[in-house]
């Protein structure tokens, strides 16, 4: 497989200068646009940070036959409708069966649309619930408190994302998805547990983890790897059981951790570790689409408290 260096390509050099722009805006995303745009960039970056192990990325199709980055990106597109659908939805809303109804009904019409720009593929089912959820929830805590550091209005963010999907969907029809049936066969919570345990992967993990990549001077691109694995180290990823069961999710947890524990990407060791885990992951199959999807989450969470705290930073430790 070809190597390139590690990057983040947003959309064109603007993505990154967009960001640095809000760090200096204190007011919270006007509309319900601005936040669908904040979630298809989250969708977009996260596809785009190369290298990542055994998933899409600039050098190719990782473990996944179906998928490249242009499919990806299509479905990242396709998809803003949806998130802007959900904020609207959401808009002086509160958790409850009715809002946990609706919100779904919109997530299918947006698998949907998802499913025709991919053609068939799916891109990003998981992250129409976990992004989307994480949308709603940020619609309805559309301020932080006064007193809340960026930590705090994260987490209030995502403990209301939580109570929405802890409600009941009154349309649902039994699950038969790939997800479904490696939570049963495995006894993991999988995406649907992580929402409703209020985003720990995001909270306690990804954005911790990226803050401390920061805080130690690395760029930007192998802060979002050391997120991605350290993310990878604790999750039981569906994506990775579905494709490789027990033998995958050691390899991706074991290996993510190795990596970590050599210092992470950015250092001799780290990177001769993240190769291996790559070509660990690439023999059995497995693609850790689950820590992708929170990757995201976790892109689009510190992108957005950046923006509505005006760029006040704290230990995400806290």
């Amino acid at each position: 497989m070809r190597t390139l260096p590690f990057t983040v390509l947003a959309e064109g050099s603007a993505g990154l200068a967009r960001r640095v722009s809000y760090a200096g805006d204190a007011r919270p995303p006007s509309s319900d646009a601005q936040l669908a745009r904040f979630a298809r960039d989250a969708l977009i970056e996260e596809v785009r940070l190369t290298p990542k192990p055994a998933l899409v990325d600039a050098r190719g199709s990782g473990a996944h036959s179906d998928l490249d980055l242009a499919t990806m990106l299509r479905s990242a597109h396709a998809l803003e409708p949806t998130f802007e659908a959900l904020a609207r939805a959401s808009r002086g809303a509160a958790p409850g069966t009715a809002l946990r109804t609706d919100l779904a009904r919109i997530g299918r019409a947006g698998e949907a649309a998802m499913m025709r720009a991919t053609q068939g593929s799916n891109a990003h089912r998981g992250a129409i619930w976990i992004v989307g959820l994480l949308v709603a929830g940020a619609t309805i805590v559309h301020r932080p408190q006064s007193s809340d550091s960026e930590c705090a209005h994260a987490a209030h963010i995502c403990e209301t994302a939580a109570q929405i999907a802890r409600y009941d969907d009154l349309l649902a029809q039994p699950a038969q998805s790939n997800g479904a049936r490696v939570r049963q066969r495995y006894n993991v919570g999988g995406a649907r547990s992580e929402a409703q345990e209020g985003f720990p992967h995001v909270v306690r993990v990804g954005l911790p983890a990226l803050r401390a990549a920061r805080a130690q001077g690395h760029d930007e691109a192998h802060a979002r790897v050391d997120a991605l694995l350290a993310i990878m180290a604790s999750l039981d990823d569906t994506c990775v059981l579905h494709r490789a069961g027990l033998a995958g999710r050691e390899a991706a947890q074991a290996g993510a951790q190795h990596v970590r524990d050599a210092g992470g990407v950015a250092t001799q060791a780290g990177r001769a570790a993240f190769d291996a885990l790559e070509r660990a992951l690439l023999a059995l199959n497995a693609s850790p689409g689950g820590a992708a999807d929170l990757l995201a989450a976790t892109l689009f969470i510190d992108r957005l408290v950046q923006h509505r705290m005006g760029g006040r930073t704290v230990s995400w430790n806290n």
